[in-house]
């Protein structure tokens, strides 16, 4: 393992030993995920009869609320803490067609691979590699999903602005944000076909900050989806999306 990755084991540890679980449970964070849940199911195209695999899945908070409506969720993750949790919330709700692994990769072939905040955590060596492992992971037809931080985001321009101590708490030692088309390229020459579009712009960033504030986060979605209609203001939204779809 190298020296990044072992320390995002040991930031994440650290954040799924309590802080993560209390702060996800949280009004805002649960609106937050019950909104990328539907989204990745939308743009995925993921059904009753889809296989799923979650990349860096933490506790499954998002998978978990995939389950119901496909027929397989996998996860990988790799903090042992969080792959845990996983497993003692899918057996609490009982949901029986989710599990999680320990790892960085899986093996078969799904319908959908996604990544949620989790490419802007891998070195720039494993991201360069990733889209080929993706399209081995990919059947015939099926997409991949990844939502990270844009390095154009105004939001993070004023948070280190205004609130510094803040934002890197909620940052790991390495993480970075991305550049959306040099993520997409990086994808194209996998032959993957490829397309961008943004998530949000103070939405998720409301949420994380504000977790116990869930009419606060459904107005800034609201405010979201205004403003993320005017082409100037889109290139400065906080996180996009990555939709890559494998040839039949």
């Amino acid at each position: 393992m190298n020296g990044a990755l072992e320390r995002e084991l040991e930031y994440h540890e650290k954040l799924y030993s309590g802080f993560a679980q209390a702060h996800f449970a949280r009004p805002a964070v649960r609106a937050l995920r019950r909104h990328m849940a539907d989204r990745i199911l939308r743009m995925t195209g993921a059904g009753r009869a889809s296989r799923v695999l979650s990349l860096g899945c933490g506790i499954g908070d998002t998978e978990l609320l995939l389950a119901p409506h496909v027929a397989e969720v996998a996860g990988v993750d790799l903090s042992p803490a969080a792959v845990r949790q996983a497993r003692a919330d899918a057996a609490k709700l009982g949901i029986a067609n989710a599990r999680f692994e320990e790892g960085t990769t899986a093996e078969g072939r799904y319908d959908a691979v996604i990544a949620i905040f989790f490419l802007h955590h891998l070195p720039d060596a494993d991201l360069a590699g990733l889209p080929e492992k993706v399209k081995d992971l990919l059947a015939p037809g099926g997409v991949f999903y990844s939502l990270d931080p844009s390095r154009r985001r105004l939001s993070g321009a004023v948070g280190r602005l205004l609130i510094p101590g803040l934002m890197k708490r909620y940052q790991t030692p390495d993480e970075r944000e991305l550049e959306p088309e040099a993520t997409v390229a990086l994808f194209e020459r996998a032959g993957l076909d490829v397309r961008i579009d943004m998530y949000d712009f103070g939405s998720s960033p409301l949420a994380g900050l504000f977790p116990g504030w869930r009419a606060g986060y459904r107005m800034a979605r609201a405010v979201d989806d205004l403003l993320l209609k005017a082409a100037p203001l889109r290139r400065l939204g906080s996180n996009f999306e990555l939709v890559a779809r494998a040839m039949r």
